[in-house]
């Protein structure tokens, strides 16, 4: 059994989740339940899907899960894509949150590249 605490990009995504939290914050009203909601559970889904996968009895199955996380990842990109061009939040927010989700995204694919390879 793995302790998902100890992977990099478990601790990078938490914090990821931790700063969108703090940006979806202020916006609109509106959004509550559409963008915020989706924005949230996809980047939560990114380190509950790490820490699950740890959870699990096999590299192939902790591999199915990174996955997950990695799809997850991308919808986030997207989300914060749309939020930057809905003026939902500012340049240099979005650009620190992007280059978060990449770096995230990049330690993903290279974590199921490792598990798939044994």
């Amino acid at each position: 059994m793995r302790d998902f605490i100890k992977y990099e990009v478990w601790q990078i995504s938490h914090s990821l989740v931790l700063e969108i939290y703090s940006q979806t914050i202020n916006f609109p009203k509106t959004e509550q339940y559409g963008i915020v909601s989706q924005l949230n559970r996809a980047s939560v889904s990114i380190p509950t899907n790490i820490s699950e996968g740890c959870g699990r009895n096999s590299d192939a199955e902790f591999h199915r899960f990174v996955q997950i996380s990695l799809g997850s990842a991308h919808e986030v990109e997207y989300l914060l894509q749309l939020s930057f061009d809905l003026k939902f939040i500012d340049s240099e927010n979005y650009q620190s949150l992007d280059a978060k989700i990449n770096l995230i995204k990049q330690k993903l694919y290279h974590l199921a590249q490792k598990l798939n390879s044994k």
